[in-house]
């Protein structure tokens, strides 16, 4: 049977006793210990082989025996993988979590947590949310009988009223993609918890740097590891962090069944990642608010949706349940579809692709790219417009990047 350690407590400003809590072996990295040394750190030991002080690649598909009936503690890498686990350990750790796994991608995350559900149960999603979630939901879970409902969950009226005896789960981003709209964690856990509603989010936009959904009451956190955990745009990957022991099985036996876990390279390059998450998160968050503040100045410019900025709506909400607003965000060109087609056309540091979170700045038009498969009327609905333009700011020198818009915004 695969063994697994629990994963420690762990805040961004203020340290835990890691070794004492749950009298876990946590190898010399015991103590006082904060988020940059944990994600440098956790779940990761110099290898007892050959003493590598990297987590190795084990590119390997099976484990031998040590005899008959004396399995090994990893006997095949889709059930599990010792460089997987490193990950694995370290995402639950810095999320907060006791149990943490890794798949092949974000949507292979997805598809293994609503896997959980099945015919005559019913989730309530928040409306603003990644179009390749709203496709999952509404062409392949929904076709297993599971109800959906679209609900706003700013507005908690709303969400009680959307409440079933079948609702069985409630799934978020927040910050949405792409509207960067906010959705209070505690008070939607708190509605949840005493209904016996599990509650999941996306901290992709965030990363546990900046927000732990977990300390709110939220039951599940997920990740694209694609994004700003890994940090490079060189792999795909997704991640499932809880402490509910019940949903951590579940989880486990779906990517185990079902096969979606991550592969040992893929695992290996998001660990090198996450080793420098928290630098590169600092900048990411400066860069981008910089740029907000010169685009929410710019006379072509209709609004700009960053929580960072006073002028959001739900600012004080960004305050309370984040520590920093990570580097994506979006603004409205002022104009039409033709105005943020010539911009995103004539960016030259900021690269017109799908994506976010890598080193390199990125811009995208989500209503013919990420968001594309969304219906029309639900695109509408949800306030995404084709004025939108969603940014993903780099680590680039942030001058050279504003002069990068000033020069495409006088081809709009």
């Amino acid at each position: 049977m695969r063994t697994r350690n629990l994963a420690f407590a762990v805040c961004i400003d203020r340290p835990y006793n890691c070794g004492a809590f749950l009298g876990i072996n946590f190898n010399k990295w015991t103590g006082y210990m904060r988020f940059k040394t944990l994600s440098i750190h956790a779940g990761q030991e110099p290898d007892a082989t050959y003493g590598a002080v990297m987590t190795p690649i084990y590119q390997t598909s099976t484990f031998a025996f040590r005899g008959a009936n004396d399995p090994p503690p990893f006997d095949y890498s889709r059930s599990g993988n010792p460089t997987r686990k490193a990950l694995e350990d370290c995402i639950a750790t810095l999320e907060g979590g006791k149990y943490g796994y890794v798949f092949g991608t974000g949507m292979a995350a997805e598809t293994t947590f609503f896997a959980i559900y099945g015919a005559g149960d019913h989730i309530i999603v928040h409306d603003d949310l990644y179009g390749g979630t709203y496709r999952l939901l509404t062409k392949v879970i929904a076709n297993k009988g599971v109800a959906i409902d679209f609900v706003n969950l700013r507005d908690l009226d709303a969400l009680q009223r959307a409440i079933r005896p079948e609702t069985k789960c409630i799934w978020l981003e927040t910050p949405t993609n792409p509207l960067m709209n906010l959705l209070d964690l505690k008070a939607i856990a708190d509605i949840a918890k005493p209904r016996g509603i599990v509650t999941a989010c996306d901290n992709t936009f965030c990363s546990p740097y900046f927000q732990r959904p977990l300390e709110f009451g939220i039951d599940v956190v997920m990740h694209s590891t694609t994004k700003y955990l890994n940090g490079h745009s060189d792999v795909v990957g997704g991640a499932l962090i809880t402490n509910d022991d019940a949903l951590g099985k579940q989880i486990y036996f779906l990517q185990n069944a079902m096969g979606t876990c991550a592969g040992p390279m893929d695992c290996f390059l998001v660990l090198r990642g996450i080793k420098t998450l928290a630098l590169r998160m600092e900048e990411h968050n400066k860069n981008a608010l910089e740029i907000a503040r010169w685009l929410a100045a710019h006379p072509k410019v209709e609004v700009v949706l960053h929580p960072g900025l006073e002028s959001h709506p739900q600012h004080a909400l960004a305050k309370k349940q984040m520590k920093g607003y990570g580097g994506t965000f979006s603004f409205k060109v002022k104009g039409d579809r033709d105005e943020a087609f010539r911009l995103v056309s004539n960016t030259k540091l900021f690269t017109l692709a799908i994506s976010l979170g890598g080193v390199e700045s990125l811009i995208e038009h989500p209503w013919t790219m990420t968001h594309s498969s969304m219906p029309e009327d639900a695109r509408a609905s949800a306030g995404i417009t084709q004025n939108l333009v969603r940014v993903s700011v780099g680590l680039e020198d942030v001058q050279d990047l504003i002069a990068d818009f000033e020069q495409a915004f006088k081809q709009v």
